[in-house]
């Protein structure tokens, strides 16, 4: 499949921007309120709340005294630790086991700071903060210029830290900015990245000429600032729309260095956006060039020269070997064949199906032991089979596969919902049901192992459990008939019912052999097991082939029957001397 589509996309998507009109009404509503703003006025931030048919805009300005100077005066970043000292933890639900900190820089939470209570009532105008959900018909714009775009995206991301999960693309805010320095660290960007929804929600427009969303990458030798959400770059020639933050850093550092840079305002933007739109209507594309290259170089050219770059025809044909453009369509063409092959190498439609297919045999494997006489957590523990080696292979790959999944879903904030989707908690609990068996198997294989449960139970296992039972509390219920009909090839739905039976097992013989203190510790933790089981039966919550003749639940049986007083009497008792599990095989116990 040709790359080419990929690489001009961006082209593509800048102009449907452009179309929308979202950048027109946006530069619009800020320049209303840059007329309304005293030029003497102390350094402040204003906003204005705009109604219309289509949308709702809320654009923020900040008084002329924010230049260069102020911006660069307040680089130094802040972090979510020290704003929650501070006594102001707005943002620290963003926060994450896998990512327990961010930063953003002290110009843009210094002002935030400052006009929270102002910020505070107007979220109260368009936000419902009891149901979750934006009081609002229309698609809610969000813009800014230059540090007015930092509080505009500050209070974009402090709306969708509180607004209701939902799929409706619409009922999310949309924040655009023009001209606006990066916000914050690697952290902050991971955090937002972690949802989602919320990367495609942010817009930054940056023009070629434009200082200062340079500002941050050029005024420090490594910079700590990080780009999130879509970059809008745009020229006199034409715009591209990027959002991999690692080829718009690439695009910050390096495109301030063909032009004189310059403190642009919003009324050049103003202007870039109208002849970009004219531009769009005419067609007027000839200045792009068509050369005859590889597309993936074709595809970079075109973006770069959108962009305002300037590249000759030698250039072009990639004869200047040493020239600082060519380095920079050489590292970007890089990139792009790195993230290719990270996409093919962790495809989930292809991981899935794999997945799928290693479950499939897992079944088959399963049905195979039963039909030979033996369950498969003996036949796996024993090794009675020459197809339980291949078992193991099997295992490593869906554990490898939900262990990772597992990781990414624990690593996102909690206000996310949710850890997993339906689907894939559903899928997550047959496979625990299928393997986790596997591995106690593997763990009371060796000699002398005890209390799987806290030695040897994999983080993964537990958090898939406690995610499953968060999810089925409500549906807490009697067994039904279709659970009854279905028992006989279900999978046992504790994950570590084998763990009791081996448990079982060994108080069994403490009971017979051990000490005194031994044998009354023992009688008191089987007394247990026997209640857990029957819970478990009377629930059709086991599998039926924890009653084959030859599978440890049988054995342990055995010896406890042996050990027991015959005056010993429990529902579990009855439950097996009068066979009644050959009426449980058919659900109709």
């Amino acid at each position: 499949m040709s790359q080419f589509p990929q690489f001009i996309s961006g082209l593509d998507l800048a102009n449907l921007v452009v179309s929308a009109d979202l950048l027109q009404l946006s530069c619009g509503a800020i320049k209303d309120l840059h007329a309304e703003t005293n030029p003497n006025q102390q350094l402040s931030v204003r906003h204005k709340l705009v109604s219309q048919s289509n949308c709702t805009t809320i654009a923020f300005a900040t008084s002329p005294l924010c230049t260069k100077d102020h911006i660069l005066q307040g680089g130094d970043l802040v972090s979510s630790s020290a704003l929650k000292e501070q006594g102001f933890p707005l943002f620290e639900s963003l926060c994450s086991k896998g990512n327990p900190s961010f930063s953003i820089h002290r110009a843009a939470i210094t002002l935030f700071k400052a006009c929270f209570r102002e910020l505070s009532r107007l979220r109260t105008q368009i936000h419902d903060s009891k149901t979750g959900e934006l009081l609002l018909n229309s698609q809610l714009i969000v813009t800014g210029y230059s540090l007015g775009g930092s509080i505009a995206s500050l209070f974009t991301l402090w709306l969708l830290d509180n607004i209701k999960r939902t799929s409706n693309r619409k009922k999310l805010p949309l924040c655009i900015t023009f001209g606006s320095p990066l916000l914050g660290d690697q952290g902050l960007q991971r955090a937002i990245s972690e949802h989602s929804k919320w990367n495609s929600c942010f817009l930054h427009v940056a023009a070629n000429k434009d200082l200062f969303p340079r500002i941050f990458t050029t005024s420090q030798p490594s910079p700590r600032c990080k780009p999130f959400g879509t970059f809008f770059f745009c020229s006199e020639l034409g715009c591209n729309c990027v959002d991999d933050p690692e080829v718009v850093s690439m695009l910050l550092r390096s495109t301030i260095s063909q032009v004189s840079a310059e403190e642009m305002g919003i009324d050049d933007y103003s202007g870039i956006v109208k002849r970009l739109k004219s531009r769009l209507i005419l067609r007027e594309h000839s200045q792009l060039g068509q050369p005859v290259l590889s597309s993936l170089r074709l595809g970079i050219i075109l973006q770069l020269k959108a962009i305002g770059v300037e590249i000759t025809a030698e250039q072009q044909q990639q004869q200047q070997q040493n020239n600082s453009i060519n380095d920079l369509i050489l590292e970007l063409e890089s990139h792009e064949n790195r993230m290719a092959q990270q996409i093919k190498g962790i495809d989930g439609i292809e991981k899935l199906n794999r997945v799928k297919i290693k479950m499939a045999c897992l079944e088959w494997y399963k049905k195979d032991c039963k039909a030979k006489g033996i369950g498969y957590y003996d036949s796996y523990k024993n090794l009675y089979f020459c197809s339980d080696n291949d078992v193991t292979k099997h295992k490593k790959v869906l554990t490898n596969y939900w262990r990772k999944l597992v990781e990414d879903a624990e690593r996102k904030p909690q206000k996310e919902g949710a850890y997993m989707r339906e689907t894939w908690l559903y899928a997550g609990t047959n496979y625990r049901r299928m393997v986790e068996p596997l591995d106690i198997a593997e763990y009371y294989r060796q000699e002398g192992k005890r209390d799987y449960q806290t030695n040897g139970r994999s983080k993964h296992y537990i958090l898939l459990e406690q995610w499953q039972k968060e999810h089925t509390e409500k549906l807490a219920g009697a067994p039904n008939d279709k659970k009854k009909q279905n028992v006989a090839g279900s999978l046992t739905e504790d994950s570590c019912f084998w763990m009791n039976v081996e448990e079982a097992l060994i108080s069994c013989k403490q009971l017979k052999d051990g000490c005194n203190i031994e044998k009354q510790s023992a009688r008191e933790r089987l007394n247990m097991f026997e209640q857990y089981v029957m819970d478990q039966i009377n629930n059709y919550a086991v599998s039926p082939d924890i009653f084959l003749e030859k599978s440890s639940f049988m054995n342990w049986w055995k010896d406890f029957r042996e050990i027991i007083e015959t005056s010993h009497d429990s529902p579990l008792r009855g439950f097996m001397k009068n066979c009644r599990y050959r009426q449980y095989e058919k659900g109709q116990f």
